[in-house]
């Protein structure tokens, strides 16, 4: 696969990039910073010699010219390093730091240095639409759009390789799910909430494993980038609205890989949740590549009334609705409907699997494949005609 060039712009300062397993860190680097000089701490030897004296990265910057940059590559791997990273932006040495990891539990969880808030963080999602030459919409429902598995010759076998290498290097290796078993049964249970309101309790029945616990494995996925969650909507409601917040899988692949199918498994019952996660991992993508101006929700009343998206902030104020459907009906834009009554300033867009673009009073209709292929960060959300 040719070289892809990202969205994700690298800061003249000092940044920390996570990013999940397959994202293309390393490959970004590559692209964006050829001269760097990398520090790889998934090498046995390099992880072992600064495990035993984090002061020895000293010695590593201290033969690199003034104002070079530095990428300490899988970082939590031996984060008492940071405290010297900070050490030397503190004295206003010229070097540039890039501090790469797939997880920041085991810093924050260590209580580690994060530098005082003197590097932004940086996160590297899986490929967005407007950055391939080519965008296959039904491939990206069936294998998501991670790098890894895009570029792969054979991308089924890596895609249901993916959860058991995390399962493997990340979980259990870092100690983080002792009972690799009851974890196993979490991940198969969870990717039914993918796209859905999260019910912790009914997570843990299915999976056979202690609320608490559960409420734990969450946070683990959360924490190796692997899910987010999305919050309820609530500024000046003008109706009650329910509390919890809805769950996605990171990419539509990986929650293909992870949901178990059967006879009783309507097809477009995952086709509809895939879809709606490949929107969501999209219009977290294209907030994440932009500056801080924009925050993405969800809407639902205790009356069971919802909007898929919220979008909402200095950028502007969208409500998107996604239909699995070729076809829209009236039905499908009440929730657009009660929205806009209590958010009259709201644009309303419905996102579909059609071909025509449509305006029924104040709500676009726009094929979904269409809206993503021009979605960059550099640019509102495309909902006018171009």
């Amino acid at each position: 696969m040719e070289p892809v060039s990202r969205f994700l712009a690298a800061p003249r300062q000092s940044f920390f990039l996570f990013g999940p397993r397959g994202t293309g860190k390393s490959t970004w680097l590559r692209q964006a910073l050829p001269d760097a000089v990398v520090v790889d701490l998934l090498q046995p030897d390099v992880a072992r010699d600064l495990i035993a004296r984090p002061e020895r990265l000293r010695d590593i910057v201290g033969g690199t010219a003034r104002g070079a940059t530095i990428v300490l590559d899988e970082v939590q791997r031996v984060p008492d390093v940071l405290n010297v990273v900070h050490s030397f932006i503190e004295s206003n040495d010229k070097r540039r730091f890039v501090l790469t990891g797939s997880s920041a539990r085991k810093l924050r969880r260590g209580g580690v240095n994060l530098l005082g808030g003197r590097a932004v963080v940086r996160t590297l999602h899986p490929f967005m639409a407007a950055e391939l030459e080519t965008f296959d919409l039904a491939a990206a429902l069936n294998r998501g759009l991670l790098p890894l598995v895009v570029a792969a010759e054979r991308p089924d076998d890596v895609l249901r390789a993916y959860a058991s290498v995390y399962l493997d290097e990340e979980v259990r290796m870092e100690g983080w799910a002792r009972n690799a078993g009851a974890f196993a049964r979490f991940l198969e249970a969870v990717s039914f909430s993918h796209a859905s309101v999260l019910n912790v309790t009914n997570v843990a029945r299915e999976s056979q494993v202690e609320r608490k616990t559960v409420a734990a494995y969450i946070e683990v996925l959360e924490d190796l980038l692997l899910s987010f969650r999305v919050p309820v909507f609530t500024r000046r409601a003008r109706r009650e609205t329910i509390a919890h917040p809805k769950l996605f899988i990171f990419d539509a692949g990986v929650f293909r890989s992870l949901r178990p199918r059967g006879p009783l498994d309507r097809p477009d019952e995952i086709d509809g949740a895939a879809l709606e996660g490949l929107v969501a991992q999209h219009l977290r993508a294209w907030l994440a590549y932009r500056p801080a101006d924009a925050e993405l929700f969800f809407w639902r009343t205790r009356s069971g009334v919802e909007v898929d998206f919220i979008v909402y902030g200095p950028a502007g104020f969208w409500a998107i609705e996604v239909k699995n459907t070729n076809r829209v009906r009236p039905e499908d834009m009440r929730g657009l409907a009660a929205f806009a009554e209590d958010y009259p300033k709201a644009e309303l867009i419905l996102l579909y699997r059609g071909a025509r673009r449509e305006r029924r009073g104040k709500i676009w209709i726009l094929p979904v494949d269409r809206f993503l292929e021009a979605l960059r960060p550099d640019a509102t959300l495309p909902v006018q005609p171009a």
